[in-house]
């Protein structure tokens, strides 16, 4: 379903599967590879033909030696692939002695040091939010390509009243489009309740891909 690559090394393809679902399909899977030479980047997709079930994404983590999963990016149907910045820890030369020391020859040494990349099928609601939050840590490095969301300016925060304003201008517009002047009371339009449910399927929809675009000075008032 995917695979990596590192740039200076092979493409990755011995993915293994951690975990199985009663249909039989895996919704978790890793990669294991050398931490030296030095990463900075990391290149993840989809292989041609995979599509992810509806309302889920696929969230990336890294492990590195003696330190646990950390989320850093995510892939999605819309977003197959992604350019993913990286700090993997520099060991120094006292930690290389001290593993050698420990394994008994230089097969010890920082070659034998192991990366795991975790591939995890998860909701979109519980992959967006961390994406969201991984934006907010690396916007002062330049951001990276793991857009699941659009990336947008981080805000100090909206009131309820300005959001609720921007929904009603939102059902608003687009509603206009289906008013009709047929109606007993001259002046007024009428709407019908169709084009309210198909406002309100759109609306979800957008809200559940890019949950912050209200938020932003200058939302789409067109939905």
């Amino acid at each position: 379903m995917f695979s990596v690559i590192i740039p200076g090394r092979p493409c990755l393809t011995d993915i293994v599967a951690i975990d199985s679902q009663p249909n039989g399909q895996a919704t978790k899977f890793a990669f294991n590879f050398p931490l030296t030479p030095y990463f900075t980047d990391i290149v993840v997709f989809f292989l041609p033909g995979t599509v992810l079930p509806q309302d889920t994404a696929a969230a990336i983590y890294i492990q590195y030696p003696d330190s646990e999963f950390r989320f850093i990016g995510a892939l999605a149907n819309e977003n197959p692939s992604a350019v993913i910045k990286v700090r993997p820890p520099r060991r120094t030369e006292a930690q290389d002695e001290d593993q050698m020391l420990d394994d008994g020859s230089a097969a010890g040494s920082n070659n034998s040091a192991v990366v795991t990349l975790g591939i995890s099928i998860e909701p979109v609601q519980v992959v967006a939010p961390q994406v969201t939050a991984l934006e907010g840590e690396t916007s002062s490095l330049g951001g990276t390509s793991t857009d699941l969301v659009r990336q947008t300016p981080q805000q100090r925060g909206i009131s309820t009243k300005v959001l609720a304003q921007r929904i009603i201008g939102n059902a608003f517009n687009f509603l206009a489009s289906f008013a009709s002047g047929n109606s007993s009371n001259p002046g007024q339009d009428v709407v019908p309740l169709k084009a309210f449910q198909d406002w309100w399927t759109k609306f979800e929809r957008r809200v559940n891909m890019d949950p912050t675009f209200l938020e932003r000075e200058d939302p789409n008032a067109s939905g």
